[in-house]
This record gives C-alpha cells, structure tokens and sequence, in this order.
C-alpha cells in the first residue's frame, strides 16, 4: 500500500525534524528557534506545536520549550533516518550538496518504505562496488 502524504503529514514530519535537530544542537526547541529554522511566522508555529501536542508527539510548555515524546521521538527518529538515506544515496551518485538537499526535501516525504528498503541495498552494492559508484557519478556529472 503506497504512503498517502498530506500536507499535515508533511508539516509534522518537516516540525519533528527539526525540533530532534534544535534538542540534539542546543539542549531545547523554542518556537522562535522552530520559525527560524523553517522560515514560518512564530503564530503557525506555535499553532502547528499546539497540535502536536495534542497528539502527544510533542510536549510544550508555553514560553519555555518543548520535548519530544516518546513516539514524537521514535517519529523523528525514523524520519531523520530516512533522510540521511537518501542523502547519503545523492551523494554517492555524485550529486552536488545543493542539489541533493533540494531533492531530499521533496523526496522524504513521498518516498516508501519499500523503496527505501531498495535505496538502503543499492548503498550497500555502490560501496562494495567503488568501479560501478566511479561510473555513475561520472554519469551524474555530464550535462544534458
């Protein structure tokens, strides 16, 4: 069964990134840190916290911070996993860095287990195999 993306799951995966990001960096995620790191305004910050909170991914005390839950924990753990997967694919396909944060922003949230299952072996097969890794990226680099 594909993944069904809404842009509310999209949004709840983008706010546990970065606020696993923030608590890992600084000890704390903040809304104004939230805002910043995502370019949104501190009132839909501060909305999207509140609903987080309420499904119990997130707990927030106002004006001081909030944690990750448990399962907002396990959440973003998967989803910053997923990430690293797919950069670490770009980069062994020779992508630049530029490019291959733009493509995983808009792939990590489509993508779906399976073929991430797939990404994760090909990884593998690219490392074992530096001639195949060599030609690839050389491919990569080629203008169209």
């Amino acid at each position: 069964m594909p993944n069904i993306v809404t842009p509310e799951s999209t949004a709840v995966e983008d706010y546990l990134e970065i606020i696993s990001h923030l608590i890992d960096e600084k000890g704390y995620a903040r809304v104004a840190d939230i805002a910043k790191g995502l370019e949104i305004a501190p009132p839909s910050v501060s909305a999207m916290v509140r609903r987080l909170d309420e499904k119990g991914l997130v707990k927030h005390e106002k004006y001081r911070g909030m944690t990750l839950t448990p399962e907002g924990e396990e959440l973003a753990r998967r989803i910053i996993k997923r990430h690293s997967i797919l950069a670490e694919f770009l980069k062994l396909l020779g992508i630049d860095d530029e490019t291959a944060y733009h493509d995983v922003e808009g792939m990590e949230h489509h993508i779906s287990s399976q073929t991430l299952k797939g990404i994760e072996q090909i990884i593998v097969e690219l490392k074992n195999d530096p001639r195949l890794c060599g030609r690839i990226k050389n491919a990569t680099r080629t203008e169209d």
